[in-house]
């Protein structure tokens, strides 16, 4: 009876779960989909539209793109909570294609002003900022219980493959077909992804349970999550609550990459969208390699988040010193692999630590705070980028890591389930081999 079990363990979880496979290309499609549009159009914006100002205009368009999943996080976690998951996929990744899909006919048939380009980015990161939460709260819903953590870590992973895809893509595909080309493709990412879910079949009750009895006694309990979401439920998780202030902050810097890494092919290095196409595949292929082995790294959470982030500064100061092709590539491979490695160790450990009934709750505030800092850093950093060097940007971001990996390495480690005082406090933040 052993032997039959092992090697369907050894599978992959996506061949041996159909429906979580399947959401998991839908996921791959609407990641891939949505950093092809990012991508493109920042360079786009730098190498074609816009004269003079084009850092910040690239600035401004990444802070368009990311400032939905911020002001909306209450709006969202009150859908994740009220409405069959399945259905909110759904409708935002046919959303989105509707969206890119109307860009494109436009862009097709006349010079597309930037208005437009910003405008589609908002639809786009709109219907995004429903659907990432929402998946990562599905999880439960799609796996079994022993497989929640490997999900969590394949869903991470998945992402910067879809990034990764979408990254390399989105410059070539924009100097090859235009923004009509572009949004062509977008669109079809996420039309075949809104298909694909429609055939998924949710199994658990807990999203309709949320959603049928609500009218009586779920009521009450409905209300509740949102409530925690801003003031009690992060409040209740002072770990937590330290490690998502640190990242917040170190976001500040890190997420200036995507304007910096344009800004820096034009000035610096004189390259094309091949060029842009490289660096961002560096990056992305970092991230994807540090999601699938950052359950291996050895050590509690906050040691391992406290050396990537000052490996990290390292990595971005390197490109501000010596300016060369395979300097950047290097180092934004190790950056991504930092990257990886902390979304990994971290997001299982909130899989761990938060109650499920605040699960909804939590990650549309996690992705709100992590992302509160992405329309500021975009548009410092695209305000610098018309006034500094591209390589003066690189060694303002590697200083800026500094204070957020001290921060915490000094937080006090004790990780306590919240709401749910089992016996089990001090073992929780340690096990890093415990994701597989």
């Amino acid at each position: 009876m052993t032997s039959p079990t092992v090697p369907a363990r050894r599978r992959p979880l996506v061949l041996r779960n159909r429906a979580f496979g399947t959401v998991w290309l839908g996921q791959v499609l609407t990641q891939a989909g949505v950093r092809m549009f990012q991508v493109g159009i920042s360079w786009w914006l730098i190498s074609e539209a816009v004269s003079g100002d084009g850092g910040f205009a690239a600035g401004l368009f990444m802070a368009v793109s990311t400032l939905p999943a911020v002001v909306l996080a209450p709006l969202v976690a009150r859908a994740i909570a009220r409405f069959a998951h399945r259905s909110l996929l759904r409708t935002a990744a046919a959303g989105a294609g509707a969206a890119a899909a109307a860009l494109a006919v436009w862009a097709g048939a006349s010079d597309l002003p930037v208005a437009a380009a910003y405008g589609a980015a908002l639809a786009l990161a709109t219907c995004q900022a429903f659907f990432d939460p929402c998946l990562t709260t599905s999880v439960p819903e799609l796996v079994d219980d022993a497989d929640i953590e490997a999900a969590t870590g394949f869903e991470l992973s998945t992402q910067s493959l879809a990034s990764l895809g979408g990254a390399l893509l989105g410059a070539v595909v924009v100097d090859a077909a235009g923004v009509a080309g572009l949004a062509t493709g977008c669109a079809a990412a996420y039309a075949t992804a809104a298909l694909l879910i429609a055939t998924v079949r949710f199994r658990t009750a807990a999203p309709p349970d949320g959603d049928a009895p609500s009218g009586a006694a779920g009521a009450a309990g409905e209300q509740d999550p949102p409530r925690r979401t801003l003031r009690r439920l992060l409040g209740s998780m002072p770990y937590v609550r330290g490690i998502l202030l640190c990242f917040t902050a170190a976001n500040l810097f890190t997420t200036a990459v995507f304007v910096v890494m344009p800004l820096y092919t034009a000035s610096v290095l004189h390259g094309d969208g091949a060029t842009v196409a490289l660096l961002e595949a560096s990056l992305g292929a970092g991230t994807l390699i540090g999601s699938f082995t950052g359950a291996r790294v050895p050590g509690r959470p906050a040691v391992v988040g406290t050396a990537c982030l000052g490996t990290m500064a390292a990595a971005l100061a390197l490109p501000g010193l010596v300016a060369a092709r395979p300097v950047i590539a290097g180092s934004l491979l190790l950056t991504g692999w930092c990257v990886g490695v902390i979304g990994v160790r971290f997001v299982a450990l909130f899989q761990r630590l938060v109650p499920a009934a605040d699960k909804p709750a939590f990650f549309a505030v996690m992705q709100a705070v992590l992302g509160a800092t992405f329309p500021v850093a975009s548009l410092l950093f695209g305000f610098l980028g018309d006034h500094l060097s591209a390589r003066t940007l690189c060694l303002i971001q590697a200083a800026g890591l500094v204070p957020a990996a001290l921060a915490l390495a000094l937080l006090p480690g004790h990780a306590r389930p919240a709401g749910a005082p089992d016996a089990a406090p001090a073992p929780e933040p340690t096990p890093a081999g415990g994701l597989r």
